[in-house]
Order: C-alpha cells, then structure tokens, then sequence
C-alpha cells in the first residue's frame, strides 16, 4: 500500500496528483526550486523539499536530489508527472532502486521508447504502421515537405518543417542544436511531412497481469509550433474500422514492450484515412483530462492502483459524451506566439467546467517554465454542446495579468474548419492564423470609455460630476498599436462623449459601469493594475469584438526621454541569447528578415530577425547572457547604404 507520495514536478500536474491522493487518504510530498518557493502546489502538499536553484537542470531534473528529496521526506513512492525527468529510464531506475514505488511504466519499457529511431524499429516489428524515415543526404525536391524531428524528448522542441531543399541542412543544424540544450541528445532524423494530417492518439494503461486498456481516442490537430493547443475526446468523424485499427495498433505497443502504467500511443491520420505510428509517451499525458470525462475514471487513480500491483477489470468503462479542454498560455499569438511574463492578478472562470491550473491569482509567470496558465475543459452530451460550452466559459472568463491566447483559443473554436470535424487537420494554424488574430479588433472604445468613466468615478466622490460648465475631460488608453483618447462631460444631463453618440450612462462607480448601447443595456467591470486597466463585459451576440479588453493608461505629458534609437531590436521577454547567427558583427550589411540571434525562454527559442534590410550599427549581446524585457539586442540602420567596393 502507498502512503505517501513525491510528485517529482511542479505546477499544475503536481496539483492535479495531489488532489487525487488527498481524496485517496495518501500523504503529499513537493519538490521545488527556489523560483517556485510561493507557488501554490508547494504550499497544498503535506511535505516539501527544496532543490537549491532556478534553472530545471539544477533542480527537476536532478534525479539525484529527487530521490534524496524522497527518503527525506519519508515518501514511499514517486509520481514523475510529465516532462522533465518523467520518460527518464535511469530517473525510473534509480527511483526503484532506492526501495521506493515508481508510478509509471518500466525502465525497460520507457527506454525502448525513449529514442523515437528505436521505437520505430521496434513498432515496425509489432506489426505498428510507420511512415519511412527520409535520409536527409539523399533527400530530393520530390521528397517536400519534410519534417526534422529530435530523437529524444517531445513537446516540438528539436522539430522543423522543410519546404525548401535549400534550407534543409539550416533546419537540421537549428534542430539538432535545440534538441542538445532541451533533452540533452543531438540526435535528430527526417521523416514525410504529411500534409492536411490528423494527431490522434490512444489512451492506453496496462496492469502487471496482461491487462491492457484502450481507451478511446484523442483528436491533438490543433497545435502550435507542433504543440498541442486544443484536444477532445473522442476523436471525431473516425470511421469505426480505423478507430478499430487504432486500438489495436495502441495494444500492439504496449505488449511489445510488456508495458505498464498509463501511456498514450500517437498517431499520424492522413486525408485518406491511412494511420502511422508517430511516439508513444510513457507517461500521463497533458490532455488526460479529456479521457477521464468522457470514462468518468480518475487516471491518477488508476496509476497508483496498477504501481500497487492491483489488477484492472477485465473491460474499461464505455466512453460517454464528448470533452474538449484548451491550453491558456501567458503567450502572444499575435507576436510570433512570445510567451509573457509578469503578475497574474487574476484567473476566474464560470462554474460548469474543469480548470486545471497551476498557478493563482498573484503569482508571478517568470521565464524558467512552460507559459501554460491552466487546462480548461468541458464535457457536454454531444461535441457541439461541449465546444459551445468551452468557448463560453473562456469568453466570460476575468484573466487579468500577462496577454495571454484567450481570444485565440475562443475563435479556434469557433471557426468553421473547427466545428466540422470533417475539415480537421494540423495545417490550422498556418491556414487561418492571420485571420484570427485579426478577428475582433474593432469595438474597443466603448470598453476604454467605461475605463475612463470608472476611473473617473475613483477619483471623485461625487463620481467626476461636474455642476458647472467646463472643458471635456481626457483620458487616453493604449491597446497594442491602436490609442483610443477618450472626451467626455459629466453633467445634469448625463453623459456627453465625443464619439459615442448612441451612448447613455445608467451608473458608474469605481469597478463596474453600465452603459446602454445603441439601446443595449451592457455592464463594464474595470480592474487597476498600476497603469494597466482590465475591462470585461458579458459577450455580445452576433458581434466577434471581444469581451475582455486590456489597455494602458497614457500620460498626459509623455516622457520625450522614453524613446529608442530608429532600428532598435529590444528583447520581447526575459531569456537568454543561445545563439547569435555565425559571423555576425557589427557593421555587417544584412537583409530584411535575416536572423541575428535566438534567445531562449521558457523552454522555446525565439528568432530575432532584422526589420528592414541596413547596416547591423550595434550588436551588445553575447551568446549566454540574460536579458530583460525590453532590453537592447541589436540595432540595424536601415538609412545607412550598402558598402561599395
């Protein structure tokens, strides 16, 4: 029997392990770095131990103080969670070695997985479909597009799209280099990119006594930088003999390498309906929350039952319904995906969902982890209600801190090629991102209006009333690129604001203010967060503005010193620069869209490329040095000619 246990991670799967221990009776112990101190898994868990350190590879992935975190703590078994160290088959092995319970499969089996050029091999002999690898040296135009995939590891880091034959040895360098910094291991290989292809995947656990389930399907299409961004369950539009073929290739993996535990089998679909086996993760997955909705099972659970040597029934439970969950990050989609930093002042959805998250209102998102705020998820009767319900419970969500993909993940499922499942592919994003990303824009300045009249309602007592005549009153608000320079009076007769006609005022106070609308009575709650102003309202039928609008208060007077030399490269979040483009110095000529450097954070590279074609007049980074936002990285003239000979 298990007693008590370490969840040798952070965040949100530690929360979500220790959850179901507390309801199961069994004691929590935490692991944490100094950089999660206050978080809040830290302070739910029974027990924590501190691994001295920010940075992962000094302290979640240092097996070694892990193990010794355990016996510390009198922890008698070890959930690994997911990422780091948690498809680590020497973690797993030095973890049973020390006399403590690994929750998770095999060290045999997780390294039979554990090189993505292995598995294939041992698939293809399971009788596992496969795509044929590419060798990258022989490779022809009539191979494109290719895909450059790390051999170790996952979540996209070490992956690289080809389009070009020209820039396949550029990709294979840029892959093999992240791959080395993120897992440790260079080695990368090259595969068909299959295009207008579906991610889909099994659910799989497996017991110690030949007991293995398949439990339904995952759809994971929706990706970034192929990473998963919205997931369901069960996967839909499968016709009955593939989603068949599926489970049995899912069963086929798990007995050729006698696994056990939870562990998920992906799968490439193509448009004509032929399946290929892509990894198998040994390990619970980030979207297991979905299986467990539509199973009515508890993963975790079932985890801990099969690491305590318990048999699984002989039959699952039949899947019921349809669940969707949604990734938030603290990211900006429409700045190339940039993740964000700051304080997350508040994160608060409606009742009737699930919400996994890491983190509370308060918390500061820094730059040492996965941006992922939370794991949002609905399960209705039918995959329409479930999407309906998803994206209302995100668009009446308060999330008030870092910009995060709200809006994004809103309209994704929304969007026509999302609600027919028939047109689901992970070409999504490279189709329609532009397109989303500008959905919406318009409608802001009756949101700025409200800001500007609660601001006003602070202010004063008698709520910026004015009984004698005067000047309008100014307020200006920056959201992203657009100002809106609010005028407006106060008086016996209401409201009076230039460029609002059809606006009346029905009450304001220092939090809410309710306008009617071109005749639509609509309620504004404002929130202050220095000079950052949240303003949220219910949704508005038929319109795509959305309801959550963030601006910046402006100064009257603007500082003239706070400007940047024409040209200016400034860091778009705190990272390190690992790379700087070979020979690049200052004075050198370079063209529009060039890469300069790469600078990393939270577990992503990010290219900084020049704006114009001009001279590189100043480069004052070096490879390794940490940055801040904002910080100089580069400044490129573009009014300085080319050199002549």
């Amino acid at each position: 029997m298990i007693r008590s246990v370490l969840v040798a991670n952070r965040g949100e799967i530690a929360r979500r392990v220790f959850r179901t221990c507390r309801e199961l009776g069994i004691s929590t112990v935490a692991v944490y770095s100094d950089a999660d101190a206050g978080a809040c898994f830290v302070q739910e868990a029974d027990t924590a131990v501190r691994l001295p350190g920010e940075a992962p590879a000094d302290t979640y992935l240092r097996g070694d103080l892990i193990v010794a975190a355990a016996r510390a703590a009198g922890a008698d078994a070890v959930h690994p969670g997911y990422g780091f160290l948690s498809e680590n088959a020497g973690f797993a092995a030095a973890v049973a070695g020390a006399g403590l319970a690994w929750i998770g499969p095999p060290p045999a089996a997780i390294e039979a997985m554990a090189s993505k050029t292995r598995a294939k091999e041992l698939m293809a002999a399971a009788g596992v479909p496969l795509l044929a690898p590419v060798d990258p040296g022989a490779a022809t135009a009539a191979d494109l597009p290719l895909l450059v995939k790390a051999a170790s590891g996952g979540g996209g880091r070490g992956m690289r799209l080809v389009t070009e034959l020209a820039a396949l040895d550029e990709e294979l360098t840029a892959a093999k280099a992240e791959a080395a910094a993120a897992f440790g291991d260079g080695e990368v290989f090259v595969e068909p990119y299959v295009v207008g292809g579906r991610h889909v995947e099994v659910q799989i656990l497996a017991d110690a006594h030949g007991t293995v389930w398949t439990l339904g399907t995952r759809d994971c299409s929706l990706q970034r930088r192929h990473q998963k961004v919205i997931e369901e369950a069960p996967a839909p539009a499968l016709p009955d003999a593939l989603r068949k073929t599926l489970h049995r290739a899912a069963d086929r993996a798990a007995r050729a390498i006698d696994y056990r535990g939870a562990g998920t089998v992906e799968f490439l679909v193509s448009a004509d309906g032929r399946a290929y086996f892509l990894e198998m993760n040994t390990r619970l997955q980030v979207e297991h929350p979905v299986t467990e909705a539509v199973h009515g099972l508890d993963l975790v659970a079932l985890q801990l039952r099969v690491a305590e040597g318990r048999p699984l029934d002989g039959e699952p439970p039949r899947p019921h319904g349809h669940a969707v969950e949604a990734r938030l990050y603290a990211e900006d989609p429409a700045a190339d995906w940039q993740p964000q930093t700051g304080t997350l002042h508040r994160l608060a959805l409606p009742d009737g969902v699930r919400l996994d998250s890491g983190v509370r209102d308060g918390d500061t998102i820094g730059v040492h982890y996965d941006p992922m705020l939370a794991k949002v998820i609905a399960w209705a009767p039918s995959r329409d209600e479930a999407v309906r319900k998803l994206a209302g419970a995100l668009e009446r969500a308060a999330i008030h801190g870092p910009v995060t993909n709200r809006d994004l993940l809103v309209r994704s499922l929304r969007h026509p090629e999302f609600t027919d499942p028939d047109a689901l592919d992970t070409g999504f994003y490279d189709r329609n991102l532009a397109a989303l990303n500008g959905a919406g824009t318009d409608g802001g300045g009756v949101f700025a209006l409200a800001a500007a009249l609660a601001d006003a309602a602070g202010r004063s007592r008698f709520g910026g009333f004015r009984n004698v005549p005067s000047g309008p009153q100014t307020k200006t608000y920056a959201c992203g690129d657009t100002e809106y320079a609010i005028r407006y009076r106060l008086g016996r007769d209401g409201l009076s604001a230039e460029d609002f006609p059809g606006v009346r005022l029905l009450t304001h106070g220092a939090d809410e203010v309710v306008l009617e609308v071109d005749g639509v009575r609509r309620r504004f709650a404002v929130a202050r967060h220095g000079d950052r102003v949240h303003v949220d309202a219910p949704p508005l039928t038929g319109t795509d503005t959305p309801c959550a609008w963030t601006f910046t208060a402006l100064p009257r007077f603007p500082d003239p010193a706070a400007r940047t030399e024409p040209g200016s490269l400034l860091a778009p979040m705190p990272g390190t620069v690992v790379r700087i483009a070979p020979g690049l110095t200052e004075g050198d000529r370079v063209e529009a869209g060039q890469p300069l450097l790469w600078l990393e954070a939270m577990k992503m590279e990010h290219r900084i490329t020049a704006p114009a074609a001009g001279t590189l007049t100043s480069l004052p980074v070096h490879t390794g040095r940490q940055v801040e936002v904002g910080a100089l990285l580069a400044v490129v003239d573009a009014t300085t000619p080319p050199a002549t000979a």
